[in-house]
C-alpha cells in the first residue's frame, strides 16, 4: 500500500510497516480501531493520524478532553492523549480496507499484548470488525455473542474491561449522518464516565 502513494503525498515517505499502538500508559480507556488507512496512518505511521477518520476522532476527543490537538497530522506533531490509549485490531493496512479473517487472526495478540500491559476498565470499539474482535480478545467469551451497536455495552462475565460499542468514524458513516458528532462526543463521554474520569 504504501508503494500506491496518492497524488497528494507523492512527495511524502510512506511508513508502510505495521502501526503501533500509542497514547497514555496509564490509560483507563482503550478505543479499539479496525486497521491503519491506506494514506492516513499507513503514511504517517501513528493510527488515526493524517486521515480524515483520524480527524473526526481526534476532534471529538479534544471536546471530551483526551486530547490537546484536534487535527494531529505527523508523529512529532506534540500530540498528547490523556486517559486513552488507542490501537487497532489489524496491524498493517488491509487491501481495500478489508482485512482476511487470517490477517485479524495474525494481528490479535498485539492488541491482547497491549491490554494485559495497559489493563484498561474501558474498551472502546470503533465498528463491528472492533467489536468482534474485543469479543475474541475476552478472558471468556459471551454466549449467545452480544450485538453490536452504537451505545453498546457489555460488562465481560469472565472479567476484563466493559465494552463500548460506537460506530466507526469512517466517511461512510459520517457523511451520511450514520455518525453524529454529538453521538461520538457522548460515547466518549460515557467512557469517561465508565473509567472514572473527571471531565
Amino acid at each position: 500500500m504504501a508503494r500506491e502513494k496518492r497524488a497528494a503525498f507523492r512527495d511524502e515517505e510512506y511508513w508502510g510497516r505495521p502501526v503501533p499502538g500509542f497514547g497514555d500508559p496509564e490509560a483507563p480507556v482503550y478505543v479499539l480501531g479496525l486497521a491503519p488507512a491506506a494514506h492516513g496512518a499507513n503514511r504517517t505511521g501513528r493510527i488515526f493520524t493524517g486521515d480524515r477518520s483520524g480527524d473526526w476522532l481526534f476532534s471529538a476527543m479534544k471536546r471530551t478532553g483526551f486530547s490537546n490537538l484536534s487535527h494531529p497530522r505527523h508523529r512529532g506533531d506534540g500530540l498528547r492523549l490523556t486517559g486513552v490509549w488507542i490501537g487497532a485490531a489489524v496491524r498493517c493496512a488491509p487491501p481495500a480496507n478489508k482485512p482476511l479473517p487470517q490477517e485479524r487472526a495474525n494481528c490479535l495478540p498485539f492488541a491482547r499484548e497491549e491490554l494485559a500491559l495497559l489493563r484498561p476498565v474501558v474498551l472502546l470499539c470503533l465498528g463491528s470488525l472492533a467489536w468482534d474482535a474485543a469479543l475474541a480478545l475476552l478472558p471468556e467469551r459471551p454466549r449467545p455473542k452480544p450485538r453490536f451497536g452504537h451505545g453498546a455495552e457489555l460488562v465481560p462475565p469472565g472479567g476484563g474491561p466493559v465494552l463500548l460499542g460506537s460506530f466507526h468514524p469512517s466517511q461512510q458513516n459520517t457523511f451520511t449522518g450514520k455518525l453524529t458528532e454529538e453521538m461520538t462526543d457522548s460515547v466518549l463521554l460515557r467512557a469517561r464516565e465508565l473509567a472514572g474520569l473527571q471531565q
